[in-house]
Order: structure tokens, then C-alpha cells, then sequence
């Protein structure tokens, strides 16, 4: 199974990666990507782009030399009511939005604070995948968290970058994608590139999944069609364009 979509990827717009849109483009061709969601941080930390970089998105081609474009954020989480950093005129103009703890927007609270937290990110409509719930640092109830999950039709993401730069991880990575695939629910895929050499690199998230033999109808990156899908249950916008991939 070749898994052509990545749904989670930094530009130079967040001021600690490398890679321009169009440097991602020409990277996922060569690597034969069909589809990327380009999900910069939002502006909680303090290396974001401004509100209008993602209000602006809508003027990105949809496709660019056959590799399809998602319009997406990776806001942050703030505190225990689940808000974020997306606010409604930047929804409008977003495809997806993952959210995920990120140290300066929102300290470690404990197990139990964390586990509200994001369970009541998984409730806010906005949110479409949940990042790196693995990390180490924000331990989680997680098949409370996975339930949730599968109620409010949330994904739990696999990242890929988690096994390398999150120390720690790969156990909890390991039991979320158990919990997911117990409680019937899905998953993503990200490489959580911050270079467009790593577009697409998925060595890890596919050890884990084969380990656990995590069914592949439940993994939204499977194709762009599911992706699409995916997000429309959320959004109500289907997305014409990309359905042809």
C-alpha cells in the first residue's frame, strides 16, 4: 500500500523551516505525492505567520504540476475549553485544521488536564486531526482521548517526526494507534517536515501499523479521495478540484 497523501508539513512561513510552497511541490513530484496540506503554525508561537498568510491561502493553486494542494493550519491548542488559534475568518478560509500542544502556547498541565484539554479540542468543529498526541511531554489519558476521537470523527495523527525529534514517543504512538483502532476510529499520517526533502516519509508511521496490523480503511491518508472526504464530513465542502487526483 502506497500512502501518496501528507497532511502535515512547515514552509518558511514558520520562521524554523526551510522549504518554500513551491520547493514542497517539486519534492512531492519527484517523490510521486498526489496531494499535500501545507499547515503552518498558528500564531500562538512565536515563530508564525500572520492571520492573513492563511486568510491568503485561497490564492494557491489547487494544483500545481500535478500535485494537489490542501489550505491548512497546525493552530494550537490554548487551554482546558479546547480553543485555538483559528479564528473564524481563517477557518472560511481553510480546508483542515490540526491542532496539537506546542510548549510556549500552552505548558504541559499534567495527565488529567491534558486529557480535558484535548478532548475538548477533539469537540471544537473546527478540528480535523489532533498532532502528535504521542508526545511524551503531554501524557494523555489515551483511550479516553481515542473514543472521543471517534465520536466527534477526529484523527489521531501517526508523526512521523515524533520517532526522531520527540524522544519517547514510539510507545505512546504505539498505544494510541491501538486505542484508534479498538474504538473504531481513524488515523492520519505527517511527516511533520520542516525541509521538503522529508515530504512524504512515512518509514515509521507504516512499522507501526503493520505491527499492530491497523486496518487501512481507517487511515484517511490512503488516498486523496478519502482525505477529501474526511474533511468534508467536518466542513461541509467537498472539494471539486482535487477529487480527480
Amino acid at each position: 500500500m502506497q500512502y501518496l497523501t501528507d497532511l502535515h508539513m512547515h514552509t518558511v512561513a514558520s520562521t524554523h523551516a526551510y522549504s518554500t510552497v513551491h520547493e514542497y511541490i517539486q519534492q512531492a513530484k519527484i517523490q510521486g505525492l498526489k496531494l499535500i496540506a501545507i499547515t503552518d503554525h498558528g500564531m500562538a508561537l512565536g515563530d508564525s505567520p500572520h492571520r492573513w498568510h492563511f486568510i491568503n491561502m485561497r490564492i494557491i493553486p489547487r494544483i500545481v504540476d500535478g500535485v494537489g494542494i490542501l489550505r491548512g493550519i497546525e493552530a494550537n491548542i490554548l487551554n482546558l475549553h479546547g480553543d485555538i488559534d483559528c479564528d473564524d475568518g481563517m477557518y472560511r478560509e481553510l480546508d483542515m485544521v490540526i491542532a496539537g500542544f506546542h510548549e510556549p502556547a500552552c505548558p504541559s498541565m499534567g495527565i488529567d488536564k491534558n486529557t480535558e484539554a484535548m478532548i475538548a479540542t477533539i469537540k471544537n468543529p473546527k478540528v480535523n486531526i489532533i498532532s502528535h498526541p504521542g508526545n511524551p511531554n503531554y501524557p494523555i489519558h489515551i483511550d479516553a482521548v481515542a473514543k472521543v476521537a471517534k465520536e466527534y470523527q477526529v484523527a489521531l495523527e501517526i508523526n512521523n517526526s515524533s520517532f526522531i525529534s520527540r524522544k519517547g514517543s514510539d510507545d505512546n504512538c504505539r498505544q494510541i494507534a491501538q486505542a484508534v483502532k479498538d474504538a473504531g476510529g481513524m488515523i492520519s499520517f505527517g511527516s511533520d517536515s520542516h525541509v521538503a526533502y522529508n515530504v512524504g516519509s512515512f518509514e515509521n508511521c507504516l512499522s507501526l501499523i503493520k505491527d499492530i496490523d491497523f486496518p487501512v480503511h481507517r487511515i484517511i491518508n490512503r488516498s486523496p479521495r478519502a482525505v477529501i472526504e474526511f474533511f468534508a464530513l467536518k466542513t461541509g465542502r467537498y472539494i471539486e478540484e482535487l477529487a480527480i487526483l
